[in-house]
């Protein structure tokens, strides 16, 4: 997902953060449940799997529930989830990817066609939205792991396409822990994560992501995207939202002033 610490600021005067945490906790289950049951419970032999325990551990998930999970998914007790990607768009024409993974299509289908219509949006055909984002590997570390020459030299020699660092002047944004962020090729993330981990320890989080190619910068939509993206968020079958809203200076200021 798009954003910036200032972002996190955001969500954290709003009072969503605990409730974000617990969704993240299900997610996570979920997502190993997912892995555990498709390839099998040994990380090792399922990678699928290795990254979704690395990324559970980066969001300090306890191991008891990762176990649970696991075993859920390997004792083929639990729901048939189903993976599902929706296409839409925002007020403004902002572009958004909604990730699902669910056990009952319709009732997924419906709650994101109604988060898109009653909040300035539509939901669109598979790929209307898909061909301005790249699907890519991001790894997040917190700043404190190495400097951002070390991390940049690290993430090289890894074989990550980029990296980035947050300025540790960020720390002042509430609870939001500045993070250094590879980009990796999608095919190439569990070899860099695996990499990286040698030098620096488990990741914060490993993720496969849907990268804007360009953002779009519309400050006067600033409110009006917010509000779709968190009634996407509050889905209960939605997994992760992606879009391309430039959260700038202006637009920051604008939700301020609104508040």
């Amino acid at each position: 997902m798009a954003g910036h610490s200032k972002w996190a600021n955001i969500q954290h005067r709003k009072g969503r953060q605990d409730k974000a945490r617990s969704k993240l906790f299900s997610k996570l289950a979920k997502d190993i449940a997912i892995a555990s049951k498709m390839g099998g419970p040994d990380p090792d032999m399922n990678p699928r799997l290795r990254l979704a325990i690395a990324n559970a551990k980066g969001q300090s998930m306890p191991k008891d529930n990762i176990q649970r999970a696991v075993d859920k998914g390997a004792g083929g007790d639990g729901e048939d989830y189903e993976e599902i990607r929706y296409e839409g768009f925002g007020p403004g024409g902002i572009g958004f990817i909604v990730e699902a993974s669910t056990d009952n299509k319709n009732r997924a289908a419906m709650a994101v066609r109604t988060a898109f219509s009653k909040n300035g949006g539509a939901l669109g055909e598979t790929g209307s939205v898909a061909f301005m984002f790249d699907q890519a590997g991001k790894i997040e570390y917190p700043l404190a792991v190495t400097d951002e020459d070390g991390m940049m030299e690290a993430a090289i020699e890894a074989g990550a396409d980029d990296c980035e660092s947050d300025d540790a002047a960020d720390d002042q944004w509430d609870e939001y822990e500045p993070v250094h962020t590879i980009w990796t090729a999608r095919d190439d993330l569990g070899t860099v994560a695996a990499e990286l981990e040698k030098t620096f320890g488990e990741a914060k989080s490993v993720n496969l992501v849907w990268k804007a190619q360009n953002n779009i910068d519309n400050p006067d939509q600033a409110a009006s995207v917010i509000r779709l993206m968190d009634a996407l968020e509050d889905c209960d079958d939605v997994s992760t939202v992606f879009h391309n809203f430039e959260m700038s200076e202006a637009a920051m200021e604008t939700l301020e002033s609104e508040e």
